[in-house]
């Protein structure tokens, strides 16, 4: 599974046989005349159709966006004019499901709100689908989190009841807001650095299926590393973050390792770092050796997948994370996408881009 912004281009989306699903993010408008879908829907349709097993999921909500989410998913009304207006935009653009991004619910009352916000949505993707889609089964998924003081106040049973897929946010574990350098996105906990591995995706795992079956979880992997400045190693004191791709710290996959440093792994936590020993910055981030041991971890846990975040980071070639995981977990869901929207509001949506 793939996480894209919408303003990214679709051409940086890697080849379809590659991925299953590709969860749209900040989705906009386009200014183009007529009454055709453009831009990135317009291509992601195309994609669809030249590749049936490729489904195309609208995410709503984000780290920004989810400061919204408590007023919608406390209100009966707001609830249900949320549900219409993301099955909506679902049929327009000619979407194969929604995915919930909230971040976070925070207190139990915020965890049942959002039960009856997915069970909404739900309700919502089965009706329009018996009026007009011949009663397909389109997905509903969550982008869950990874630390345990937000996962402990979810409804996981609930949630299982529910929707398709989890999509674990297995990242961000270390950044500007930690204490020492630390591992972004480490497998397991670490004996050689303690320190640096204050949370670790193994102990999520186990805690998220003992409610939910493994199949359903889908194991996220970045595709971008956090900066640690003028800091001696691992798991050692910084003193702020190097220059980023998108934020201060934050620097896509394709940039790294920087010029003069050199890649470190520490194989008890499998997770990797660059470090420069004359400007003593580190970057935490995910290798291809290191998707490779999170793709085998995910067939012998028989999980759901691996998802990333974001495509338009990756690098190409052999060294291609989302490249990697495909090669390594070898098989994809043969299901088909849908291509029949005919009340869509947009003409070649309608008529399945002819």
């Amino acid at each position: 599974m793939l996480m894209e912004r919408c303003k990214a281009r679709t051409n940086k989306i890697p080849r379809g046989e590659l991925c299953l699903n590709i969860n749209l993010n900040a989705c906009l408008g386009w200014n183009d005349a007529g009454h055709n879908a453009y831009g990135c829907v317009k291509q992601l349709f195309k994609l669809k159709k030249q590749n049936r097993h490729v489904k195309v999921l609208l995410s709503i909500g984000g780290y920004t966006w989810s400061t919204n989410f408590p007023s919608v998913a406390r209100s009966t009304t707001a609830r249900s004019t949320f549900a219409k207006s993301a099955v909506g935009l679902l049929k327009d653009w000619g979407f194969d499901g929604i995915d919930v991004d909230w971040e976070y619910p925070a207190h139990a009352v915020q965890a049942a709100d959002m039960i009856l916000l997915l069970q909404e949505l739900r309700r919502e993707l089965d009706t329009y689908a018996a009026a007009h889609a011949d009663g397909h089964h389109f997905l509903l998924t969550i982008a869950a989190p990874a630390g345990p003081e937000n996962f402990n106040k979810l409804r996981l049973a609930e949630i299982d009841s529910i929707v398709d897929y989890v999509n674990l946010m297995a990242y961000d574990y270390s950044g500007s807001w930690s204490r020492v350098s630390g591992h972004a996105s480490n497998l397991f906990s670490s004996s050689e650095h303690p320190a640096a591995a204050p949370f670790n995706t193994n102990d999520a795992i186990k805690a998220y299926t003992r409610s939910i079956p493994p199949g359903k979880m889908v194991l996220g992997i970045p595709v971008y590393g956090r900066s640690f400045a003028k800091t001696a190693g691992i798991g050692q004191s910084f003193s702020g973050v190097g220059s980023g791709t998108w934020e201060p710290g934050a620097l896509d996959y394709k940039a790294l390792p920087k010029l003069g440093a050199t890649v470190q792994t520490d194989d008890t936590a499998n997770a990797s770092f660059s470090y420069d020993m004359a400007t003593q910055e580190l970057v935490s981030y995910d290798t291809p050796k290191i998707v490779r041991t999170k793709a085998a971890y995910v067939k012998r846990l028989a999980l759901g997948g691996s998802m990333f975040w974001e495509a338009s980071a990756d690098k190409n070639g052999t060294d291609s994370l989302v490249g990697t995981s495909f090669q390594s977990l070898g098989s994809l869901d043969s299901s088909q996408n849908y291509l029949h929207y005919p009340d869509s509001q947009y003409d070649n949506i309608r008529k399945g881009l002819p």
